[in-house]
């Protein structure tokens, strides 16, 4: 028979263990390897991923911003929900960006992998400059989904 204290212990170590393997995180987006969500084409562009955390740390990939904003649109309960809703930064494919401080430029110059010619960038100077280089239109995350509820596309 286990002592108490043994009994004590491995029911802490055991509690530790699950509550570290829940952890709500974002994880890196798998490029190659995941489908999206969404669309379930392969998510292989790393300038244009994205990715649904759910309360309970579950990640969701999109091979694009407007897939995400379709699903949010179309599964509002659980983006709404959601720990985290997530684009990857065009300039700077390693960082992932929350969708509300996210900048979108829309050009038909910079076409992302669904046609909807959304590219998230993390700060508005950035944003501005790639505007200034492509045209199109600067979007918050409202606009972005906006433009995805409308199918609206740059001329």
């Amino acid at each position: 028979m286990l002592h108490k204290t043994t009994l004590y212990t491995l029911s802490l170590l055991l509690l530790l263990i699950g509550a570290a393997g829940c952890s709500v995180e974002p994880k890196p987006v798998p490029y190659g390897e995941a489908n999206c969500v969404h669309c379930q084409m392969t998510v292989s562009d790393n300038r244009y991923g994205a990715e649904l955390v759910n309360d309970k740390g579950k990640a969701f990939f999109f091979d694009s911003a407007e897939c995400l904003a379709a699903y949010a649109l179309e599964q509002p309960e659980l983006s709404d929900a959601a720990a985290y809703l997530l684009v990857t930064d065009f300039t700077n494919p390693d960082n992932l960006v929350e969708v509300d401080k996210a900048h979108f430029l829309q050009s038909r110059e910079l076409p992302s992998p669904m046609g909807m010619y959304l590219t998230a960038v993390a700060d508005e100077a950035t944003a501005s400059r790639l505007q200034q280089e492509y045209g199109g239109r600067l979007l918050n995350w409202e606009g972005a989904k906006d433009a995805v509820r409308n199918n609206e596309k740059p001329e």
